[in-house]
């Protein structure tokens, strides 16, 4: 898969990739469940560019049963960062339709791409190869979402 979007995001994700490490060192489970799966996730973009791993590889690896798990157990997202994204947490032009949202909105967002994803390829023949939808696309957009949400989180410690 062509992952020149990700190129310019590369070197600024081992720091979000450290930092994440940290702050999932707390004693709240499910928060910490949460930002160990959004590191998680990172990783695998991180290693699917520098690899050059398919799109199907890359959709069977993203979870999103910390963030399932936490909705079950009524988690307030708003934990992992506390207020809305303000114009200075945004590093990505992309992002700045995000401007206003919170964690909550934001984790949804990524929770809904996550199961969109794997149900476009469940419904394909367990490929997403020869889908109409652009999952390039799709998989880009949930990178930023999850960079922004890592920044966000990572803004409260500056």
């Amino acid at each position: 898969m062509n992952f020149d979007w990700l190129k310019t995001g590369i070197g600024p994700l081992k720091d979000l990739l450290s930092f994440l490490n940290t702050e999932s060192k707390t004693s709240d489970v499910l928060k910490r469940q949460v930002i160990r799966e959004l590191r998680n996730n990172l990783n695998i973009f991180h290693n699917g560019f520098l690899n050059n791993v398919s799109a199907d590889v890359m959709i069977d690896m993203l979870s999103n049963e910390a963030i399932k798990e936490a909705i079950k157990e009524n988690f307030r997202f708003r934990k992992i960062r506390a207020g809305d994204i303000e114009p200075y947490h945004v590093y990505d032009e992309r992002n700045k339709r995000y401007i206003g949202w919170n964690a909550e909105k934001l984790v949804d967002k990524i929770d809904e791409k996550i199961e969109e994803l794997k149900n476009i390829k469940k419904m394909n023949a367990q490929s997403v190869a020869n889908v109409k939808n652009n999952i390039a696309l799709m998989l880009s957009n949930l990178y930023y979402r999850m960079k922004l949400l890592a920044d966000f989180i990572r803004s409260d410690m500056k």
